[in-house]
């Protein structure tokens, strides 16, 4: 037996030619590599096109070894190409990728690449917050009940690295950014997710249109018994959802707060779970039993439980696998409590959306919350009203500290909410720890990239966690 009518490897054997690879980053080296192997074989030449700033190293002179052309330094092509992949971080609008199309037949990413040589069982995952968390939990959900899974794309793990020793019955569990969706052209995936879609990355794609149309992209080649799996709690979403049933399409309705009345659903009932596929109604776990909380964690457990049931997950595996299902790191983290209040690492949220809806993991009027990092000039409208209505305090640090104080003081003035500001996140930290009081939560959600003081939120939210754990080391030898 095979994936794709290859009794080895089920791999694809569609002859590739001379393929160019855009950017020398872990995706380009991964994608290098891959085709490497296949030298002499099934393709011609590779090349590799590093970019502007790009300079020869290790990787480079590796490829080099392996009969991969290296060319640093540079966004324009030479020659002629049947194939080009280039890493995710190369925008569609670039120079650089159009200098590709002007050299290449066809300009695909790295994900549609990996999806055409090895294209069955697939799961695809996207929207503004939420990706990961629903990407690892499904992939949990899958493995609870024996099959193999694989999480791979945006969430660390290039796909293209994963093909080649793919098991015969292994899923890929896709999370796909929007920069990775934008090249697709006929990645299918069997299910289909898209979780929301709010103001983020449009200086990438230049507008918030281009940014959700490239959502959209993931149900491009949908068939109808496929299953499509969209909230249908915000405007983007819902103006899909039409355009998906207009085409004839299975569409799973997410909503937390209500049932949608539709055929497939998932939704909070009663205070538990329930999945509907195609009138059948699966009552899963207690909402209150979740592990992960906050309404956008409830959406998460939603999604993945759609698709597992889909792909013939048991339904009392779905509920195991939710039930023993853990915070990933810097998503809504426990990260230490100290004098009776609790630290919570939400590094994660870089925009303001993850923060509104992260507050709702909390009991209101007890949350100390840390905004800040480098500003992304997003409206603040919306969360300073949210941060109003569900904290005690807010303490606004680093490059956007004026910008945000500003918004929540104008929110919270006649609410009660008091508004501190620091110059850098530990001072934050410091601040919060100053005004806490047993019961209370000092939550990390800075609603902002970590660039002006770390390398990424990663960065951001481990630092942060060193920091709570000193200080608790510090009260404990004062006891």
């Amino acid at each position: 037996m095979s994936v794709h009518g290859n009794p080895v490897d089920g791999q694809s054997r569609e002859h590739l030619g001379n393929v160019c690879v855009l950017g020398i980053g872990k995706t380009g080296v991964v994608v290098a590599d891959y085709l490497a192997g296949q030298l002499g074989n099934r393709v011609d030449s590779v090349t590799v096109y590093g970019g502007g700033k790009s300079r020869m190293g290790k990787e480079a002179e590796r490829l080099q070894g392996r009969g991969v052309r290296v060319v640093v330094g540079t966004e324009e092509l030479d020659g002629s190409y049947d194939l080009a992949v280039a890493s995710p971080g190369i925008s569609e609008f670039s120079a650089f990728f159009a200098s590709a199309r002007e050299h290449a037949s066809e300009v695909i990413g790295e994900p549609e690449f990996a999806w055409r040589e090895s294209p069955d069982r697939w799961v695809a995952i996207t929207g503004t917050n939420g990706k990961t968390t629903t990407t690892t939990l499904t992939a949990e959900l899958l493995r609870a009940d024996g099959l193999s899974a694989q999480t791979v794309g945006n969430i660390g793990t290039v796909a293209t690295g994963q093909v080649g020793g793919r098991g015969f019955g292994t899923w890929f569990v896709a999370e796909l950014s929007s920069f990775q969706l934008a090249t697709t052209r006929r990645l299918h995936p069997r299910v289909a997710c898209l979780l929301n879609v709010t103001p983020d990355h449009v200086e990438w794609h230049k507008t918030l249109q281009n940014y959700a149309a490239a959502k959209e992209k993931v149900f491009r080649n949908l068939a109808a018994s496929d299953l499509a799996v969209v909230s249908d709690e915000d405007e983007w979403c819902r103006a899909i959802i039409a355009r998906l049933e207009g085409r004839g399409l299975r569409v799973c309705h997410l909503n937390v707060h209500s049932d949608p009345g539709t055929t497939c659903a998932a939704f909070a009932r009663q205070g538990r779970l329930v999945v509907r596929l195609d009138g059948v109604e699966h009552e899963l776990v207690s909402v209150g039993n979740l592990p992960i909380k906050g309404e956008h964690n409830l959406q998460n457990a939603l999604a993945a439980s759609v698709i597992a049931l889909e792909v013939g997950v048991a339904e009392k595996a779905v509920c195991h696998g939710l039930l023993s299902f853990r915070a990933l790191e810097h998503r809504i983290e426990p990260c230490g409590e100290m004098g009776g209040v609790q630290f919570v690492n939400d590094s994660k949220a870089t925009n303001t959306d993850a923060v509104e809806k992260a507050l709702t993991a909390f009991t209101p009027g007890k949350v100390i919350v840390l905004l800040g990092g480098h500003d992304k000039g997003t409206d603040l409208g919306s969360l300073a009203h949210a941060v109003a209505a569900r904290c005690k305090v807010a303490v606004c640090y680093g490059d956007a500290a004026p910008r945000m104080a500003k918004a929540m003081e104008d929110a919270g003035a006649d609410m009660g909410l008091r508004v501190l500001r620091a110059p850098h996140m530990a001072q934050a930290l410091d601040a919060g720890i100053a005004v806490a009081e047993p019961g209370d939560t000092v939550l990390l959600s800075p609603a902002c990239s970590s660039f002006d003081e770390f390398s990424g939120f990663e960065e951001r939210g481990r630092v942060f966690k060193d920091l709570v754990s000193s200080k608790m080391l510090g009260a404990g030898a004062i006891r």
